[in-house]
């Protein structure tokens, strides 16, 4: 039998499925709803949520009042859809450093919902973690993808990187404080989505994995 030309990647499997999807467009189905469904949440409590500014107020501000019966689901699931995705990916792929960075940061948001900021350290803790790993993610998963996009992919995770260590040497650039925050998320959530429908369309017959 030939050598597979995949490198160090084990070979896509697609026995398990879901509906007639194998593993790799359930992964991408999984990220692309899990992340629109949170943009949506966290547009939607923006609007419910009395006299709040993106510019001035944390998006954890929304995890508690009136709407945070919204945003706290909402991010719970995409986190859980990140957690999960990160198992199918490691069982197409094999590469187990794209799926613990993708697990990371999906149990990061799910802490940012289950422990609001009035939880204090804890939900630090959890959104650091989100967003360090989140930015790490799109970073790493230009090895299962090709360009531009790849490229893309890499630019918006060094993005959030950036403004995460903007951000935490308390220089707002005139953003405000939300505003600041949100150019660490938004380009992960960017990534996530474009990522999403990458999965969906993937082809092994065109796609060349790079190795670990």
């Amino acid at each position: 039998m030939p050598a597979s030309p995949y490198g160090k990647f084990k070979k896509v499997r697609t026995s398990f499925q879901i509906m007639g999807y194998d593993d790799i467009k359930v992964a991408g189905a999984l990220l692309f709803v899990g992340t629109v469904q949170f943009i949506l949440g966290l547009v939607i409590a923006e609007v419910l949520f009395p006299n709040y500014n993106v510019s001035t107020n944390f998006i954890s501000d929304l995890g508690v009042g009136p709407t945070s019966l919204i945003f706290n689901p909402s991010v719970i699931l995409f986190g859980l859809s990140l957690v999960i995705s990160a198992y199918f990916i490691q069982r197409a792929f094999g590469s187990r450093l794209v799926s613990v960075l993708f697990t990371l940061a999906g149990l990061g948001a799910m802490g940012v919902g289950f422990f609001p900021e009035t939880m204090g350290m804890m939900h630090v803790i959890s959104a650091f973690t989100a967003f360090s790993f989140g930015g790490l993610s799109a970073i790493v998963s230009y090895k299962i993808q090709k360009p531009p996009l790849s490229y893309f992919s890499v630019l918006l995770g060094v993005m959030s990187l950036v403004a995460l260590t903007i951000y935490g040497s308390g220089t707002f650039l005139g953003l405000g404080k939300g505003g600041m925050e949100r150019m660490i998320v938004y380009p992960t959530l960017l990534w996530a989505v474009g990522f999403g429908g990458h999965l969906n369309g993937y082809s092994m017959n065109k796609v060349k994995i790079k190795k670990t």
